[in-house]
């Protein structure tokens, strides 16, 4: 028998595993493959047609007057950059519902504070009056907010606190 010099151009076998043995599976260089999102791209936001923007508007000043200021707050946020008349009228809205939350919230505690001074304790019965007459405010004043904004008209609340500029 003769030994043979291993060829350098030929990978040298591996040696003999003992069974049982764990052997490690050969490295291959990793393949970047491109992951999906989980959800499809937004759209291109582009400018909001005169139609949207009229309904929008609409339901920028009447849905305050079911959710108080949720839903002004939501038109505002997603169609503030994309339009100059939504941004105005989501404002509008949002700014007289938050008003009006100050005084749905800050009435009650008022006139419950004043009810345990006895001498004007029966003027506190006025606070409840005062937020009947802010519900109604909002009615009101979001129809007339809504109304306007059906006739492509930019309507500003009589009253409110500016919030947000």
């Amino acid at each position: 028998m003769t030994e043979t010099t291993p060829d350098p151009q030929q990978p040298a076998e591996p040696a003999p595993q003992q069974p049982g043995a764990h052997q490690p599976a050969p490295q291959q260089p990793a393949q970047q493959q491109p992951v999906p999102p989980p959800y499809p791209a937004p759209a291109a936001a582009g400018p909001v047609p005169p139609s949207d923007e009229r309904t929008w508007s609409i339901v920028a000043h009447a849905g305050g007057i079911l959710t108080c200021f949720i839903v002004p707050l939501v038109v505002w946020l997603i169609y503030k950059d994309r339009s100059q008349r939504l941004d105005h009228q989501g404002k509008e809205a949002l700014n007289f519902q938050l008003t009006l939350l100050i005084a749905y919230v800050g009435i009650p505690i008022v006139s419950t504070i004043v009810a345990m001074i006895p001498i004007i304790g029966l003027i506190s019965v006025l606070g409840g009056l005062l937020v009947f007459a802010a519900w109604v405010g909002s009615i009101v004043f979001g129809i007339l907010g809504a109304m306007a904004a059906s006739r492509d008209e930019w309507y500003t609340y009589p009253f409110k606190i500016t919030f947000i500029k």
